[in-house]
Protein backbone atom coordinates (compact mmCIF):
# COMPACT_ATOMS: atom_id res chain seq x y z
CA UNK A 1 0.00 0.00 0.00
CA UNK A 2 1.40 3.38 -1.01
CA UNK A 3 1.49 5.97 1.79
CA UNK A 4 1.16 9.32 0.02
CA UNK A 5 1.54 11.38 3.18
CA UNK A 6 3.78 10.63 6.14
CA UNK A 7 1.65 9.29 9.04
CA UNK A 8 1.03 11.62 11.98
CA UNK A 9 2.12 8.93 14.43
CA UNK A 10 5.49 8.61 12.71
CA UNK A 11 5.94 12.36 12.82
CA UNK A 12 4.93 12.41 16.48
CA UNK A 13 7.51 9.81 17.56
CA UNK A 14 10.30 11.56 15.62
CA UNK A 15 9.73 15.26 16.41
CA UNK A 16 13.37 16.19 15.78
CA UNK A 17 13.02 15.31 12.08
CA UNK A 18 11.64 17.85 9.64
CA UNK A 19 8.57 16.31 8.02
CA UNK A 20 6.79 19.56 7.21
CA UNK A 21 7.56 23.24 7.70
CA UNK A 22 5.47 24.84 10.45
CA UNK A 23 3.53 27.56 8.67
CA UNK A 24 -0.06 28.56 7.97
CA UNK A 25 0.90 30.29 4.73
CA UNK A 26 0.50 28.78 1.26
CA UNK A 27 4.15 27.78 1.07
CA UNK A 28 5.44 24.54 -0.38
CA UNK A 29 8.90 22.98 -0.47
CA UNK A 30 9.76 21.06 -3.63
CA UNK A 31 12.58 18.54 -3.23
CA UNK A 32 14.37 16.06 -5.47
CA UNK A 33 16.28 12.92 -4.49
CA UNK A 34 18.97 10.72 -6.06
CA UNK A 35 20.62 13.02 -8.63
CA UNK A 36 22.30 14.74 -10.17
CA UNK A 37 22.33 12.74 -13.40
CA UNK A 38 22.79 14.21 -16.91
CA UNK A 39 19.78 12.40 -18.36
CA UNK A 40 17.24 14.00 -16.01
CA UNK A 41 18.59 16.81 -13.82
CA UNK A 42 19.19 19.38 -16.63
CA UNK A 43 15.59 18.90 -17.75
CA UNK A 44 14.40 19.50 -14.18
CA UNK A 45 16.50 22.66 -13.99
CA UNK A 46 14.98 23.91 -17.25
CA UNK A 47 11.45 23.31 -15.96
CA UNK A 48 12.16 25.04 -12.66
CA UNK A 49 13.72 27.97 -14.50
CA UNK A 50 10.73 28.20 -16.84
CA UNK A 51 8.40 28.73 -13.88
CA UNK A 52 10.94 30.65 -11.75
CA UNK A 53 10.72 28.03 -9.01
CA UNK A 54 13.49 27.12 -6.57
CA UNK A 55 13.88 23.67 -5.02
CA UNK A 56 16.13 21.56 -2.80
CA UNK A 57 18.12 18.66 -4.26
CA UNK A 58 19.25 15.80 -2.01
CA UNK A 59 22.25 14.53 -3.94
CA UNK A 60 23.95 11.15 -3.94
CA UNK A 61 27.66 11.74 -3.36
CA UNK A 62 28.74 9.33 -6.07
CA UNK A 63 26.72 11.31 -8.62
CA UNK A 64 28.18 14.58 -7.36
CA UNK A 65 31.68 13.15 -7.85
CA UNK A 66 30.81 11.97 -11.37
CA UNK A 67 29.09 15.17 -12.46
CA UNK A 68 30.61 18.07 -10.48
CA UNK A 69 29.67 20.64 -13.14
CA UNK A 70 26.02 19.62 -12.84
CA UNK A 71 26.18 19.84 -9.05
CA UNK A 72 27.70 23.30 -9.35
CA UNK A 73 24.97 24.35 -11.76
CA UNK A 74 22.30 23.36 -9.21
CA UNK A 75 23.72 25.89 -6.81
CA UNK A 76 24.42 28.55 -9.42
CA UNK A 77 20.73 28.38 -10.37
CA UNK A 78 19.81 29.27 -6.79
CA UNK A 79 18.69 25.85 -5.58
CA UNK A 80 19.57 24.35 -2.20
CA UNK A 81 21.36 21.00 -1.85
CA UNK A 82 21.43 18.24 0.74
CA UNK A 83 23.31 15.03 1.55
CA UNK A 84 21.70 11.73 0.48
CA UNK A 85 24.66 9.46 1.38
CA UNK A 86 27.44 8.58 -1.06
CA UNK A 87 26.01 5.34 -2.47
CA UNK A 88 22.28 5.61 -1.70
CA UNK A 89 22.57 3.02 1.06
CA UNK A 90 19.69 1.39 2.89
CA UNK A 91 20.25 1.91 6.60
CA UNK A 92 18.47 -1.28 7.60
CA UNK A 93 20.78 -3.38 5.41
CA UNK A 94 24.04 -1.60 6.26
CA UNK A 95 26.37 -1.85 9.25
CA UNK A 96 26.06 1.44 11.20
CA UNK A 97 29.74 2.32 10.94
CA UNK A 98 29.71 1.86 7.17
CA UNK A 99 26.56 3.96 6.88
CA UNK A 100 28.04 6.78 8.94
CA UNK A 101 31.21 6.79 6.84
CA UNK A 102 29.09 6.87 3.68
CA UNK A 103 27.44 10.06 4.92
CA UNK A 104 30.84 11.55 5.72
CA UNK A 105 32.18 10.56 2.29
CA UNK A 106 29.24 12.35 0.70
CA UNK A 107 29.97 15.39 2.86
CA UNK A 108 33.40 15.67 1.25
CA UNK A 109 31.71 16.52 -2.05
CA UNK A 110 28.65 18.27 -0.61
CA UNK A 111 29.07 20.55 2.41
CA UNK A 112 25.35 20.86 3.12
CA UNK A 113 24.06 20.41 6.66
CA UNK A 114 20.79 18.97 5.30
CA UNK A 115 20.45 15.19 5.21
CA UNK A 116 17.74 12.93 3.90
CA UNK A 117 18.05 9.15 4.44
CA UNK A 118 17.57 7.03 1.30
CA UNK A 119 14.23 5.18 1.33
CA UNK A 120 13.34 7.14 4.47
CA UNK A 121 15.14 4.54 6.60
CA UNK A 122 16.18 6.02 9.96
CA UNK A 123 16.47 4.93 13.58
CA UNK A 124 17.05 6.56 16.94
CA UNK A 125 20.80 5.97 17.12
CA UNK A 126 21.38 7.34 13.63
CA UNK A 127 19.25 10.39 14.42
CA UNK A 128 21.41 11.03 17.48
CA UNK A 129 24.61 10.65 15.47
CA UNK A 130 23.37 12.98 12.73
CA UNK A 131 22.36 15.65 15.21
CA UNK A 132 25.70 15.32 16.99
CA UNK A 133 27.37 16.00 13.64
CA UNK A 134 25.18 19.07 13.03
CA UNK A 135 22.95 17.58 10.33
CA UNK A 136 19.34 18.63 9.97
CA UNK A 137 17.34 15.53 9.01
CA UNK A 138 14.70 16.26 6.38
CA UNK A 139 11.95 13.78 5.57
CA UNK A 140 8.78 14.62 3.59
CA UNK A 141 5.07 15.30 3.84
CA UNK A 142 3.91 14.37 0.31
CA UNK A 143 5.13 11.33 -1.64
CA UNK A 144 3.98 11.22 -5.30
CA UNK A 145 6.04 8.02 -5.80
CA UNK A 146 7.23 8.99 -9.26
CA UNK A 147 9.71 6.08 -9.09
CA UNK A 148 6.88 3.50 -8.97
CA UNK A 149 6.50 1.77 -12.36
CA UNK A 150 2.92 0.83 -11.45
CA UNK A 151 1.90 4.48 -11.22
CA UNK A 152 1.37 7.04 -13.96
CA UNK A 153 2.49 10.63 -14.10
CA UNK A 154 -1.14 11.69 -13.78
CA UNK A 155 -1.47 9.68 -10.56
CA UNK A 156 1.67 11.34 -9.21
CA UNK A 157 0.22 14.76 -10.00
CA UNK A 158 -3.10 13.79 -8.41
CA UNK A 159 -1.23 12.99 -5.19
CA UNK A 160 0.35 16.44 -5.15
CA UNK A 161 -3.01 18.04 -5.87
CA UNK A 162 -4.82 16.16 -3.09
CA UNK A 163 -2.19 16.09 -0.37
CA UNK A 164 -0.37 19.42 -0.50
CA UNK A 165 -1.03 21.65 2.49
CA UNK A 166 0.78 24.67 4.05
CA UNK A 167 4.42 23.79 4.66
CA UNK A 168 4.34 20.53 2.70
CA UNK A 169 7.69 19.04 1.71
CA UNK A 170 7.11 17.24 -1.60
CA UNK A 171 9.63 14.66 -2.78
CA UNK A 172 10.24 13.92 -6.46
CA UNK A 173 13.26 12.11 -7.94
CA UNK A 174 15.64 13.36 -10.63
CA UNK A 175 16.58 9.80 -11.55
CA UNK A 176 16.28 7.50 -14.54
CA UNK A 177 13.86 5.29 -12.64
CA UNK A 178 11.44 8.18 -12.10
CA UNK A 179 12.04 9.98 -15.40
CA UNK A 180 8.85 9.01 -17.23
CA UNK A 181 6.45 9.90 -14.42
CA UNK A 182 8.46 12.96 -13.41
CA UNK A 183 8.34 14.49 -16.89
CA UNK A 184 4.55 14.36 -16.83
CA UNK A 185 3.88 15.13 -13.18
CA UNK A 186 6.35 17.91 -12.44
CA UNK A 187 5.06 20.58 -14.90
CA UNK A 188 1.47 19.72 -14.01
CA UNK A 189 2.21 20.03 -10.30
CA UNK A 190 4.05 23.33 -10.59
CA UNK A 191 1.41 24.88 -12.84
CA UNK A 192 -1.42 23.77 -10.56
CA UNK A 193 0.23 25.01 -7.37
CA UNK A 194 1.16 28.36 -8.90
CA UNK A 195 -2.38 28.79 -10.23
CA UNK A 196 -3.70 28.12 -6.73
CA UNK A 197 -1.48 30.81 -5.24
CA UNK A 198 1.21 28.63 -3.66
CA UNK A 199 4.73 29.98 -3.21
CA UNK A 200 7.76 27.72 -3.60
CA UNK A 201 10.61 27.95 -1.09
CA UNK A 202 13.87 26.12 -0.51
CA UNK A 203 15.04 24.35 2.62
CA UNK A 204 18.15 25.85 4.17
Amino acid sequence: MLIERSPLLLQWVTPSLLWRVNTADKEVYLTFDDGPVPEVTPWVLDVLDQYDVKATFFCVGENVAKYPELFQKLQECGHSVGNHTYNHLKLYKTEPGIYRKNIQDAALTNKSSLFRPPHGQINRSMIQWLHAHKFKVVMWDVLPADYDKDRTGQQCFDTVKRKTRPGSIIVFHDSLKAQKNLMEALPLSIEYLLDQGWKFKTLI
